[in-house]
């Protein structure tokens, strides 16, 4: 099999918490099966990144097996991370994942993997860059729209900016499946808005000084029958891949 018919290997990040099965209720890494799904069906190979102890090097010996990154959904942020004191609806922090993913991230940026952020992900990939966050949305919209509770996905109306990675992808105004109470503030370094609600909510973000980094608020591994955004980061890893194999350093 030649390198540009090898499937993509897409390396996606975990939780880490207490879970119960059977007889065993201990800490665990998982995440919900929706999201290698749409990897499989876009034409990849999903391999699960659980948190642990990180360094660049670390970052970068598992970066050397991997073709794409997907930063999925998950708990808050810490805030202090981005200079704020903790809200009292912000969840409890966990440095260990907000470490693995912020390294993982910076390497991937600066070896131009390409990368796919998903909620949280959208979220690090902004406080990674500089910016803040609205650590309780429905303090600036005056609702919980964003996030009904319960494991329920609101839909909203979301419009997507010409001429963006984004809009290459999918449709000029879409309905998309959400659960967030959080959302961008102060935007990152180099980073731009490319989807926004009515309201003004942030729903999408890209990095324009690499080939892929796009960041969507957004849940779209729930949208089963549209995988248009991993199938585009799948694209975009087969050529990092293909490049990398044509190096002479490969």
């Amino acid at each position: 099999m030649s390198a540009s018919e090898r499937l993509p290997v897409i390396g996606l990040t975990t939780y880490l918490e207490r879970a119960k099965t059977g007889v065993w209720d201990v800490p665990a890494s998982f995440l919900p099966k929706v999201y290698f799904d749409a990897v499989e069906k876009a034409g990849g190979i999903a391999v699960l990144l659980p948190p642990q102890a990180v360094s660049d090097a670390i970052a970068d010996r598992l970066l050397d097996s991997l073709d794409g990154l997907i930063l999925t959904g998950g708990k808050d942020i810490e805030p202090s991370r981005y200079g704020q004191e903790a809200h009292p609806e912000t969840d409890e922090p966990r440095p260990d994942r907000d470490a693995w993913e912020d390294t993982l991230l910076r390497r991937a940026i600066e070896r131009e993997i390409p990368f796919l952020g998903i909620c949280r992900g959208a979220q690090m990939l902004n406080v990674a860059r500089g910016g803040t966050l609205h650590q309780h949305l429905p303090d600036v919209v005056g609702d919980r729209r964003y996030q009904a509770g319960e494991g329920v996905f609101n839909h909203v109306e979301v419009s997507v900016e010409q001429d963006s990675r984004l809009a290459g992808l999918l449709s000029d105004t879409i309905d998309v499946p959400v659960y967030h109470h959080q959302a961008i503030d102060t935007l990152g370094d180099g980073l731009v808005v490319t989807a926004r609600t009515p309201d003004g909510t942030i729903e999408a973000v890209e990095l324009d000084s690499v080939p892929f980094g796009v960041a969507v608020q957004w849940h779209p591994e729930e949208s089963r029958e549209d995988i248009r955004l991993f199938a585009g980061l799948i694209e975009a890893a087969s050529k990092y891949r293909a490049q990398e194999q044509d190096s002479p350093n490969a």
